[in-house]
Formats: structure tokens, sequence, C-alpha cells
């Protein structure tokens, strides 16, 4: 991540009755969300679990391990880092879904319909079935698997100088989560295997940086189970043990397309530059939210070196979104597309890392592993690429559709029975009189009218509204708090 990970903001549980809460499996049904798998594909996907495809190469010598979020199943990525005489080396093995998911079958067909696993606080929607996803395809320590490994030998700046790429059978030593590697992080007591990830991941951060990479990393917001029934919201930010573990995919995301580029075939996950004008905006109003901006610094340099727990710092993050618009999926055979680069990361990049869990990635690899074998890539693959924009552009809006109207819904349940009551915000925007602003407590967004409302600044604000069954939230001002 480039902007300094925000640590975990953790907000009083509000108590409710077992069971109570808003009606996500509602939710899901509303927005079409696929649930049972049909038996053709359990029955498909059972018989390739149980003949799971050995690679010939044994790569069980790698001690690699995990490192998910806690209770993780799907495990995609197991790494592995050491020091070289000049540098660093990257072993990145990742979930071989392509080794039991072929083309045409009925499992491939049916993950083209979800497109990516959709998580609900509630449960969870897999893209493969779990016998797969949660089983023989997933990492899970002690168990011999196959993989796709990546070895990125980076120089001592972190720049790769070689990438070797193929299929390998691998064994994960073990199962970590960030909220144990950041303590031992913070302890100067992590494991061998990722020993190396907090200057690894610093390096490749800085790199970052300087080919002006912007990252946003706004806290989200989760809704979180209490202990004994019902549900809250909490803001969070990444630790910074996700931040380094995130610079190792988009190492291996950026050697992916390095590859493609290189073989002319692919499928590049594309963002343009920031309009100028949308960085004007954002520089003159720099000053009022208490934003330093050197005249010679790009707006991904500004946006690290924020504070995420000063009001003004959030609105400036907020207004920053604009910077970001555009993302797409870009398929080519042939002449490379004329804007390759994602400008998140300022480079070329391609999702490769989570086939579990996203469509797109299992046909990355495939393509990739071809190139690396100085083969071309198969041409019923070669055809499937510009169909994968059209499938994931509507699995990412449904996803965003389910993921706002969960927050939603949870955000008037838990406001249902204190309409009327005041709060103290944070105005994130605001215009003419209408705005959005964020409860100190609980992580609550809503719409706001009234007077006083200037981004950055911190208000009373009155609860007008709390409608569960419309997921609407709104407040208005009762003055500067």
């Amino acid at each position: 991540m480039v902007v300094p990970p925000v640590a975990p903001l953790r907000l009083p549980h509000w108590p409710a009755a077992a069971g109570d809460g808003p009606d996500f499996a509602a939710i899901r049904l509303e927005f079409a969300v696929p649930d049972a798998f049909p038996p053709e594909v359990v029955e498909e996907a059972g018989r390739r679990a149980a003949e799971p495809p050995l690679p010939e190469l044994d790569a069980t010598d790698v001690p690699l391990v995990t490192l998910d979020p806690v209770g993780s199943r799907d495990l995609d990525q197991a790494v592995h880092l050491a020091a070289t005489g000049d540098g660093y080396r990257v072993s990145y093995a990742i979930a071989d879904v392509g080794a039991f998911v072929g083309l045409g079958g009925a499992i491939d067909a049916e993950a083209r319909r979800r497109g990516q696993t959709l998580y609900s606080p509630d449960r969870r929607t897999p893209l493969h079935p779990p016998v797969l996803s949660e089983g023989a395809a997933s990492l899970l320590a002690g168990e011999l698997r196959p993989a796709v490994l990546w070895t990125v030998d980076l120089d001592a700046d972190g720049e790769p100088v070689r990438v070797d790429l193929r299929r390998a059978r691998v064994r994960s030593r073990a199962q970590l989560d960030y909220p144990a590697v950041q303590a031992q992080a913070d302890a100067g007591d992590l494991p061998e295997p990722l020993a190396l990830l907090p200057e690894i991941g610093r390096l490749l951060q800085e790199r970052a940086l300087e080919r002006g990479a912007i990252e946003l990393g706004t806290p989200d917001q989760d809704v979180v189970a209490v202990p004994g029934g019902g549900w809250t919201l909490a803001l969070r930010g990444d630790l910074p043990v996700e931040g380094w573990n995130a610079q190792i995919s988009l190492l291996t995301g950026r050697c992916a397309a390095a590859l493609m580029l290189d073989g002319g075939v692919g499928l590049l996950r594309t963002l343009p530059p920031a309009r100028p004008e949308d960085v004007a905006r954002l520089r003159l109003l720099a000053p009022a939210l208490g934003v330093d901006w050197p005249a010679d610094a790009g707006p991904g340099a500004v946006i690290a070196s924020l504070d995420p727990s000063r009001p003004g710092h959030v609105a400036f993050l907020e207004e920053a979104v604009t910077l970001l618009r555009g993302a797409a999926y870009t398929p080519f055979d042939g002449a490379p597309p004329e804007q390759p680069v994602h400008s998140g990361v300022a480079a070329p990049y391609a999702h490769v890392t989570a086939p579990l869990r996203r469509l797109v990635d299992r046909f990355g690899t495939e393509v990739c592993l071809a190139l690396a074998a100085g083969r071309e890539p198969a041409a019923e693959l070669r055809a499937a690429l510009p169909e994968l924009p059209g499938l994931m552009s509507a699995s990412d809006r449904r996803t965003r559709e389910v993921e706002r109207a969960v927050v939603d819904a949870t955000e008037a349940w838990l406001l249902r029975d204190r309409v009327g009551e005041t709060f103290s915000a944070v105005v994130v925007d605001a215009e003419d009189g209408r705005g959005t602003v964020v409860l100190d407590g609980p992580a609550i967004r809503g719409r706001c009218t009234g007077e006083g409302l200037r981004p950055g600044t911190r208000v009373r604000v009155r609860l007008q509204e709390a409608d569960v069954a419309g997921r609407v939230v709104r407040f208005t001002t009762e003055g500067v708090a």
C-alpha cells in the first residue's frame, strides 16, 4: 500500500438480541446473488477434487506460509522471502485453479456466471464449490497442493531483475493471520519465511511512490458480529503487515503484465491517469482541509503523507476518489493497448494472484504460464479474453451494490430507535447545503442537509430518518461541534 495503513478503530458494540439484525438474505435475493451450485457443477468439482493433478516439479522444499484474515479457508497465495547476494528472492505460490477447472466445463460456466466470491456478514458466496475453493485447490497448511510458482528476484532497490514461472507441487508450512503476524512484526520476532516482509514491503512501497502510484487507503466500514447476536459497524484500516503483503501481490501482477505485453497477448487491469482538472481541484482544496501540498509533489506523495485520524485529511481522501476513475479490464491480442497502465499502481498490471476468488485471475495465469514456457496461449483461451471484461464488470457492479446495501441496511437498523437524537460527526463532502457526514460512533455515514456543511469540519447533527426497509439514514445539522 502507498498510504501508511490505518490502525483498526474498534467502536463500542451496540447490544442486540440473538438473531436480530438486517435481513442480509433478502439483500442477496434482491441483487440475484447465486445460491447453491447446480448438481452438475458439484459433481464435476467432486471428481476433480478426488484426483488432484500434481505437477512433476517438486517445490515442497520451499518453506512457504499463507497470510490471510483470521479464519480464511480459501487460501490463494503462499509466500517465502529470502535474501540473495545482492538483493532478494520472492517465492510466491498461487493456487492452481486452472489445473482443476477446464475451459468449457460445468465449473467454468458457473464461475463465469458468478465472477467472484461475494462476502456478506453472515455468509460467503464462493466463486467455486467449497470442495475446491476451501479444499483440494486451497493452499492449506500441511497439504500437498498443485500451484503456480512465481519466483521473482529483486535487486537491492526492490526492482525485479529475473522472473521464473512454472507449475509445481508445494506444501505450505503454516496458516498465519494478519493480527498475529503484526504482533510478531512489532516484537521483531517474525517467522523465517516472513522475516524480510517489512524490509521488502517498505522497499516496494518506496518504489511505488517514486513511480507516482496513488493508493487512498481510506478505512473500510465493516459490518461486525456482536457476541450473543446482532451486528454493529466498525471502521478498519489496513495493518502495516497487510500493506507489505499487498505489495508482494502487486509485484506479481506487474510481472504478469510485463509477460503479457512482451508476448503480445493478455488481459490487463487498467486505470487512466488522473485528469489534470481533478488534480488541480484537489490542490486548491488542500489548504482548507489542512493538507500540505508541496509544489513539486504529486498527488500520490501527498496522499501518502496524510493522517487519517484528522478530519480534514479524511475529507481530503474522500475527495481524492475522483483521481481513480475509469478502471477497466483491457484484453489485447497483437498490438498492446494504447493505455496499458494502472495509475493506482503506476505501471502495467494484471490480476493473477486470487484465482480462487476472482474469475479473471485463472485466465491471466494460464496466459502467463504459456508465455513463460515459450508457447502460444491456446486458441480457446485467447478467444475467452474479450468476454471477461463484461463478465467482471457485471460481477463488480453486483458486489458493490450488495456491499453498499448491507452497510446501508445495518446503519438504518442500528439507528432505528434513535430518531431525534443528536450526534457528533465529521463532514467529508458537501455542496450547496447538502453533504455526507461520518458519525464519531458508531461508524455510520449518512446524507445530511443544513448550514455549516464544509468538508473537514466537525458538526452536531440530528437524526431525522432511519428507514431499515428503504436502507436510508438522513441527518440535519444542529451547528458546529
